[in-house]
C-alpha cells in the first residue's frame, strides 16, 4: 500500500454541487419540498445550516421545488 493514498471522505454539504446537481438536494427535502431535520440527516449544525441556505437559494433559482 502506497502512502501517498488519500483516505475517501464524504463532501460536506458546502463541497455539493446543488447548482450544476439539484438532484442531489433529494437526500435533504422530503418529497413535499420540506427541508428535513438534523434528526434525520445527521448532520452537524454547522452543516445543517449550510444545507437550509443553499436549499433556498436553489429554490429562488428554481432548480429545485
Amino acid at each position: 500500500m502506497s502512502t501517498n493514498e488519500q483516505p475517501q471522505r464524504s463532501l460536506t454539504p458546502d463541497e455539493i454541487p446543488f447548482t450544476t446537481n439539484p438532484q442531489a438536494i433529494r437526500g435533504y427535502v422530503t418529497d413535499t419540498g420540506k427541508i428535513l431535520p438534523r434528526k434525520h440527516t445527521h448532520l452537524s449544525a454547522k452543516h445543517q445550516r449550510a444545507i437550509t441556505k443553499t436549499i433556498k437559494r436553489a429554490r429562488n433559482m428554481l432548480l429545485a421545488q
